[in-house]
């Protein structure tokens, strides 16, 4: 018996020191992007298609400075986009180009800690080392602001840092859902750049998404009505009016944009033609879903 039990003692110390090492925090190499040359001016565009300012702008402020403050009500509680403005005291002004890295691509923290999935970088995970290196040059040489950064306010056991490498685990993927077929340019600024999934597409009870509804549409996080499906099955639009919508934010029927989407048009407007046509592509060719 005593044998038995020294044995499951150290079964469940080795599975212990197992979890914790698969669900770990990740850093990224920065040897793998230090030679990469940023451009600023070409970080603009990511940072409009990205819509980071819809997250981290301050409600009714501008939206170029990113003091963050804006609430997001979720059934694990509510999320606070925190200062991510050039601040030194206050926002990301001390990261270096691998913290920046490392908070894009593994969503961790310069302390070593996960990231809340609420900040989509299971998305951005997917970006190109160009796009996340010119995309954070360009914030650089945005305003800094001193505003504090307000804490979540989650349930227990989701306000621990630790169960976001659990989620990790089962569900960061970085891999591409849709296959390239001839439309890869469209694949990327979706699930990538436009981590367009992170809202269109319905969740499980931990918050992973549910690729088998990939853009089928999904309850909205508030829970207050519904972010519509953008599959065939929900979608009659052709790729033309998907393109021209993504340009001015008006509908097929002459209906205009509003609410949260309102702010993804202001990124998807400043794309040339190509990209919006790619986009359109992309969204026609999903298999659809009811």
């Amino acid at each position: 018996m005593k044998n038995l039990f020294i044995f499951f003692c150290f079964g469940a110390v080795a599975a212990l020191a197992g979890a914790l090492w698969i669900t770990r925090p990740i850093t990224v190499d920065p040897e793998t992007f230090k030679s990469i040359d940023s451009d600023a001016s070409a970080g603009e565009l990511v940072f409009a298609l990205g819509a980071c300012a819809s997250c981290h702008a301050t409600p009714g402020g501008e939206k170029l400075v990113l003091a963050g403050g804006r609430e997001f009500t979720t059934d694990y509680g509510t999320f606070i986009a925190p200062n991510i403005s050039s601040s030194k005291d206050q926002g990301i002004g001390t990261w270096s180009q691998a913290d920046f890295f490392n908070a894009m691509r593994q969503g961790t923290s310069p302390e070593g800690k996960h990231y809340f999935p609420a900040f989509p970088y299971a998305s951005y995970a997917r970006m190109n080392d160009q796009d996340i290196a010119n995309l954070w040059a360009f914030m650089a040489t945005l305003p800094a602001s001193e505003q504090p950064s307000e804490p979540h306010r989650l349930t227990f056991p989701f306000n621990l840092r630790a169960t976001v490498g659990f989620w990790k685990a089962l569900y960061f993927r970085t891999a591409y859902v849709r296959p390239p077929a001839e439309n890869e340019r469209g694949r990327y600024l979706v699930e990538a750049i436009g981590h367009c999934a992170e809202c269109h597409t319905p969740r499980t009870a931990l918050g992973g998404l549910q690729i088998e509804r990939w853009m089928a549409g999904a309850p909205d996080p508030s829970g207050k009505g519904k972010v519509p499906g953008l599959t065939p099955a929900q979608l009659d639009w052709s790729e033309g009016d998907i393109a021209y919508y993504l340009e001015t934010g008006f509908t097929p029927d002459f209906d205009s944009v509003g609410g949260s989407m309102a702010a993804v048009i202001d990124g998807t407007s400043q794309l040339p033609s190509v990209d919006l046509a790619a986009i359109a592509a992309y969204i026609k060719a999903l298999p659809a879903i009811e």
